[in-house]
């Protein structure tokens, strides 16, 4: 039997905590249908929304800007496979020195978050003219290091602005359960915040309210839900509503998980102010 983990707890990868995602693929040519699928599911997994070249020459961009010494000898920056060693003096995350921090501020990675596909895409869920925040995240993990995104919803994250918000997660390379990927609470966007409320009592971030749970296998059991997973592969897209729970498993492969958030809103609406600037991992948001 199969055991993943996240945030360094092990999940038995089975029938009582996880179910395959609903594939909405087909549903792309028919605009009503796919918003339908929206609202009953609270997301959809969309395969090969942008070129698999595309964002695998991402991929190979952002590791060649990485220290060589995180890479493994006689492997390519596109594989993206971790060395087992993180070299040394390397700042946290996503903050000033890092090469995450560099990297959204690059052409690159604005030339690839202009493609059209993504912002079409929303355009067609939200039934209107779309803008990207400019808050866009690039997540990067390695073996070992025991980080996923904890058990939350985004609207908790992003609470002073209009609620009307799609959340893109765009998978940079493969990402099978094992290397990381998303997860998604079952009809958890119907549920009342007050459902799971109390799971944060015993969270591992006692001072940010804003986490449920680190613990998924509690999670799931507690709220008698199954977390939904699919074998992301590069080019897929997710979309999720603001209230849906979700969460990410720990990286066990020697390929590094690197996963990109875009979220949109519609034209016009008011958006929460702190996702008007470029990300930082320090940015508190």
């Amino acid at each position: 039997m199969t055991t993943l983990s996240s945030n360094g707890l092990p999940l038995t990868f089975d029938e009582e905590l996880f179910t395959p995602l609903r594939d909405s693929t087909e549903l792309r040519s028919r605009p009503s249908s796919l918003r339908a699928r929206l609202r009953a599911d609270g997301c959809l997994y969309l395969r090969g929304v942008l070129a698999r070249e595309d964002v695998l020459r991402l991929r190979e961009a952002y590791f060649a800007s990485c220290d060589p010494e995180l890479l493994a000898p006689g492997t390519t920056h596109r594989e993206g496979i971790f060395s087992g060693r993180v070299p040394p003096g390397l700042p946290a995350h996503g903050v000033p020195g890092h090469p995450a921090h560099a990297f959204v501020r690059s052409e690159t990675f604005h030339r690839f978050l202009s493609n059209p596909a993504p912002a079409a895409l929303a355009e067609s869920l939200l039934g209107g003219p779309v803008q990207m925040l400019p808050r866009r995240i690039l997540r990067h993990f390695h073996r070992g290091s025991r980080l996923a995104s904890r058990a939350h919803v985004d609207r908790d994250y992003m609470d002073r602005g209009s609620d009307r918000v799609l959340t893109l997660w765009i998978p940079v390379g493969d990402c099978p359960p094992a290397t990381g990927g998303l997860v998604y609470l079952e009809g958890s966007h119907t549920l009342p915040p007050a459902v799971y409320a109390p799971l944060r009592a015993a969270g591992d971030r006692p001072g940010d309210r804003r986490p449920i749970s680190h613990d998924l296998a509690t999670t799931a059991r507690a709220l008698g839900r199954r977390w939904m997973w699919a074998d992301y592969a590069a080019g897929d897209v997710m979309v999720h509503l603001p209230h849906i729970v979700h969460a990410s498993l720990d990286t066990t492969t020697d390929a590094m998980r690197l996963s990109v958030d875009a979220r949109f809103v519609r034209r016009g609406d008011t958006p929460d102010p702190r996702w008007l600037r470029t990300w930082s991992g320090d940015d508190g948001a």
